[in-house]
């Protein structure tokens, strides 16, 4: 044990969800720790859109901001450390980190996020969250007009077409294989001139992660200068589910209304636990989270 200190609440993750529920937290007083080991999905994103206050700004600042917003509060602290176990003795729980540390909370919260499963074409990650997205609503309008591809098959490829076919009208699936489309689909994406390619993608050729074509398997290069990528994605913490935390059918942590998990005493926010992934869902989830275990607290001890 690094020292003896009960805290009320340890937050794995620092990131939106995390430093909205620790706010939410100290303002209230309770003793919370905040462990994040400093790799947010978005590093490699220029801008945040489609947050009221923070439309265009850089996602580091953001969080920077947050940070000190939320150490203004006397009984927060953070950690910049990579928490690697958790478990549940008695009516508290251990938390283990990367640098040998061990610290002890009676409820737990996991703002730890997910990690996409990119497929693998050379290139991708070097453009990730810059031209190859992965929501229209976080980089649409940004994106807006330009010959765009989406790296998808079936519901998900047709849901997005629907949604970046309000964007632009020079739009492309790139199934990477045999097209899982129904007849219906298939008649609604021609009549809307959206071209459907079942060759694979063996490189998306960029300049300092702007693309400016992609190569496929056959050697024919096809000019995209934006490309949405429905990829499937991981819980990036394995606590939840070491704990007998729940999964949905999709891969989130199930959570309830008040994000509480299928484990007493532990929680969920952010994109682990919801299917908008966004800044604004996080800090959202995450103030939610933070009244909610307060309240408990509350009446645990009133």
């Amino acid at each position: 044990m690094t020292d003896d200190k009960l805290f009320d609440v340890i937050i794995i993750g620092g990131s939106y969800a995390g430093l909205s529920a620790g706010m939410a937290l100290g303002r209230s007083l309770r003793a919370v720790l905040i462990i994040d080991s400093g790799a947010p999905c978005n590093r490699q994103t220029p801008h945040s859109h489609n947050f009221i206050t923070q439309d265009g700004e850089k996602p580091a600042e953001i969080a920077a901001r947050a940070k000190a917003q939320a150490m203004r509060y006397p009984t927060v602290q953070f950690r910049e450390d990579l928490a690697i176990k958790g478990i549940k003795l008695g009516e508290h729980f251990l938390v283990d980190t990367a640098k040998g540390e061990q610290f002890k909370s009676r409820k737990l919260l996991f703002a730890t996020g997910i990690k996409d499963v990119l497929p693998d074409i050379k290139g991708l990650a070097e453009c990730w969250g810059i031209s190859a997205v992965h929501c229209p609503y976080c980089h649409g309008y940004e994106l807006r007009g330009q010959k765009t591809a989406i790296i998808a098959n079936g519901e998900k490829a047709f849901h997005l077409a629907g949604l970046v076919n309000n964007l632009t009208t020079e739009l492309t699936i790139m199934t990477l294989g045999e097209a899982d489309f129904s007849e219906v689909q298939m008649a609604r994406l021609e009549a809307h001139d959206i071209k459907v390619v079942e060759t694979g993608i063996a490189e998306m050729a960029h300049q300092n992660g702007l693309i400016s074509h992609l190569t496929l398997v056959d050697g024919r290069e096809l000019p995209f200068s934006a490309v949405y990528v429905a990829a499937p994605f991981v819980q990036h913490s394995d606590i939840p589910a070491s704990l007998g935390c729940a999964l949905t059918e999709q891969g989130y942590l199930q959570v309830d209304m008040f994000q509480q998990t299928t484990v007493d005493g532990t929680f969920a926010c952010g994109d682990n636990s919801g299917m908008m992934r966004s800044v604004a869902h996080a800090v959202y989830s995450g103030n939610i989270a933070g009244a909610v275990i307060n309240k408990i607290l509350v009446d645990e001890r009133f």
